[in-house]
C-alpha cells in the first residue's frame, strides 16, 4: 500500500498576490466550472438543482423556535402558536412560517458534541471536524464540483463574511464562493475602477500575463493555474449585464418590503435573485444568535426571529410563485442549539446536545417533523441526527454522490458532507 501523498506546499507569494488582486482590484472572488468531468449526480427521485442555506450563526434556540415546550419552565417568556399542520407547534415569533408549515420539514433531534462557535460552524458547513492536516469543502463547493456549473456568473455565492467560511477546501480554487459582504451593495465594486480607462486596465493585465509566463515555467502548479483562471473570469465579469442579478434595488418596492428591511431579509432576496440567475448554491449568514444576555428584550431575540420569519417566509413564497421552489432546496441551519435552562443573565448558553434545523422545497417532504428532544429539550429522545447525517440528507436531496470517495491532496478519501447516512424519511 502506497503511503499518502504529502500535503501541497504553502501558497507562494505570487499565488497569494493573484488572489489578493482578484479580490481587491477587481472586487470579486469567483467560483467556477467543474474541474473534471464524470462526477455524476445521483439519479433516483426528484432532486434540487440549487441549494440556499440560511445560517443562524451563534446558536439558534430550539425552545424558542421550532421545538417549544409549552407549559414547561424551560419555555420561559416565549409564547407558542399552532401551525397549519395539526400537532406541530412553533414559537410565537414564527407566525408567518407557522402558516406555511405544510411546506416545511423540521428536524428536532440534531446533535453534536462540538460546543465552540468556530469549530461548530466548520463542522456544520462541511460535515467534518476541523484539522490541521486538510481543509474540507463546504456544500456549495461540492455542488459546483458535482454538477458542472457553467455560465458567466459564478455558481456559488456567500452573503456574509468569508473569513471563517471553509470555502472550497481541498477542491479546485475556482470552486470557492463569491463573497458579497453587503446585500444592499451587491457587486458594485466589480465594475471597472472609476478613472481607470479600459485600455489602461488591459495594459496592466497584459503585463501581469507576461510575468505569469515566466512564473509558470518555474512553478508548474495546478493551483496557480486555477488562480489565473479565476482572475480571467473576474475580468470577464467586469461590466457584464449579468451583474444586475446582484442588485436587489432592481426589485419592485412591494417585493423588497415583503422580505423586510433587515440585512437578513435582503440577503434572502439576493439569494432568490441569484438562484433565478442560475447559481446553484447560495449561503446567507445571520450572526445574531449568540444570546447569552437579555435575549428576551425586544431588540434581541424578538427582533432577530421576526427578521428570519419575514425573510424565510417571503423567500419560500417568492420561489414558489416563480416556479423555482420545485428545483430549489432551502436549508436553515445553526452550529448548535441554546440551553433549555435560562441563565442568570436572562439568556441561553451553548447547547450542542440537541437542536433543530429546517428543510423545504425540492428533494424533501413538507408538513412534518422528524426526531424529538426529551420533554425538557435537553437531549434527543428519538431519531437523533448527527451533523454528517444532516449533511448527507442535504446532499441526497440535491442528488450529490454522497457515498463516493473523493481524495484530498494528501491522498486521504473524504465523502461529501462527512460520510453520514441520509434521513430517508424526509426525502421526497
Amino acid at each position: 500500500m502506497r503511503p499518502p501523498r504529502p500535503l501541497p506546499e504553502p501558497p507562494c507569494p505570487r499565488r497569494e498576490a493573484l488572489a489578493r488582486l482578484a479580490r481587491t482590484t477587481l472586487g470579486v472572488t469567483l467560483g467556477g466550472r467543474l474541474a473534471a468531468a464524470g462526477q455524476a449526480r445521483a439519479a433516483d427521485g426528484p432532486k434540487a438543482s440549487a441549494v440556499i442555506t440560511l445560517w443562524m450563526l451563534g446558536g439558534l434556540s430550539h425552545i424558542d423556535t421550532f421545538d417549544p415546550k409549552p407549559g414547561r419552565e424551560e419555555q420561559g417568556p416565549t409564547e407558542t402558536i399552532r401551525t397549519n399542520v395539526p400537532g406541530i407547534v412553533f414559537g410565537a415569533g414564527l407566525r408567518r412560517l407557522a402558516a406555511m408549515a405544510d411546506r416545511l420539514t423540521i428536524l428536532r433531534a440534531l446533535t453534536t458534541q462540538t460546543g465552540a462557535h468556530e469549530q461548530g460552524q466548520y463542522l456544520m458547513r462541511t460535515g467534518y471536524e476541523p484539522t490541521s492536516l486538510v481543509r474540507h469543502p463546504s456544500m456549495g463547493s461540492w455542488m459546483l464540483h458535482a454538477t458542472g456549473h457553467t455560465g458567466d456568473l459564478p455558481g456559488f455565492a456567500l452573503v456574509g463574511d468569508p473569513n471563517h467560511h471553509p470555502g472550497c477546501g481541498f477542491l479546485d480554487t475556482r470552486l470557492s464562493p463569491l463573497a458579497v459582504s453587503d446585500p444592499d451593495k451587491g457587486l458594485q465594486i466589480a465594475r471597472r475602477p472609476a478613472g481607470l480607462p479600459a485600455p489602461v486596465l488591459d495594459r496592466r493585465l497584459a503585463i501581469a500575463q507576461r510575468i505569469d509566463r515566466s512564473f509558470h515555467a518555474r512553478y508548474p502548479d495546478a493551483g496557480v493555474a486555477a488562480y489565473d483562471e479565476m482572475y480571467a473570469e473576474a475580468v470577464k465579469l467586469l461590466g457584464s449585464d449579468d451583474l444586475g442579478a446582484f442588485d436587489i434595488a432592481l426589485e419592485p418596492e412591494a417585493v423588497r418590503k415583503r422580505y423586510g428591511e433587515t440585512r437578513f431579509g435582503k440577503g434572502c432576496l439576493l439569494a432568490r435573485r441569484l438562484v433565478e440567475a442560475g447559481l446553484c448554491a447560495v449561503d446567507v449568514d445571520s450572526n445574531l444568535w449568540d444570546m447569552h444576555f437579555d435575549m428576551f428584550q425586544e431588540k434581541v431575540f424578538p427582533a432577530a426571529i421576526d427578521a428570519v420569519d419575514r425573510g424565510l417566509s417571503a423567500l419560500l413564497d417568492d420561489l414558489a410563485e416563480r416556479g423555482l421552489l420545485e428545483r430549489t432546496l432551502v436549508v436553515l441551519a445553526t452550529e448548535f442549539g441554546r440551553s433549555p435552562r435560562i441563565n442568570s443573565s436572562g439568556g441561553r448558553d451553548h447547547h450542542p446536545a440537541v437542536f433543530s434545523g429546517l428543510l423545504a422545497g425540492a428533494g424533501v417532504k413538507g408538513g412534518m417533523t422528524h426526531g424529538a428532544s426529551d420533554e425538557r429539550g435537553f437531549r434527543p429522545d428519538a431519531d437523533a441526527i448527527t451533523i454528517a447525517d444532516f449533511n448527507a440528507t442535504v446532499a441526497a436531496a440535491a442528488g450529490l454522490p454522497y457515498a463516493k470517495d473523493f481524495f484530498a491532496p494528501n491522498g486521504r478519501p473524504f465523502k461529501i458532507g462527512g460520510g453520514g447516512s441520509p434521513v430517508r424519511e424526509v426525502l421526497a
